[in-house]
């Protein structure tokens, strides 16, 4: 088993990771019932690919002797209706400059093939921009 997560009532879970320990909390969003005081579900799936692309470009990037640390992605989520669910997750990542033109592409298209990208359902749009600045 992987995690565990708990119903705390209030449109609120608490998700465990087995294995570590550690925890989070998921609230609905405001214009769904919730709170909206911290992610939400779809926050999570939205966040978990920015994650999942940094996470595999740094095992890449570690093997070609690149460093990628003080990478940063911002992440927005588009919400559809009639079914409700994830239209479009837009990925903005900056990345450090002093990166060769080749290793930069190797980079983008690990990135680009995450496990979590792969996942998502092909509904979705990503749109995903390389800025090599840092």
């Amino acid at each position: 088993m992987t995690s565990r997560v708990t119903y705390n009532g209030a449109l609120r879970t608490t998700s465990e990771h087995l294995r570590s320990g550690n925890t989070f909390i998921t609230d609905a969003p405001v214009d769904n019932n919730g709170k909206g005081e911290a992610f939400s579900p779809t926050d999570t799936v939205a966040t978990g690919l920015a994650s999942c692309m940094l996470t595999v470009m740094g095992i890449k990037a570690r093997d070609m002797d690149v460093n990628l640390e003080g990478s940063v992605a911002e992440v927005t989520k588009h919400m559809a209706s009639n079914p409700r669910r994830i239209s479009k997750i837009e990925v903005r990542l900056e990345l450090p400059s002093d990166v060769s033109e080749k290793d930069k592409k190797i980079l983008e298209r690990t990135g680009n093939t995450c496990p979590v990208h792969q996942s998502l359902h092909p509904d979705i749009e990503k749109l995903i921009e390389f800025h090599w600045i840092k």
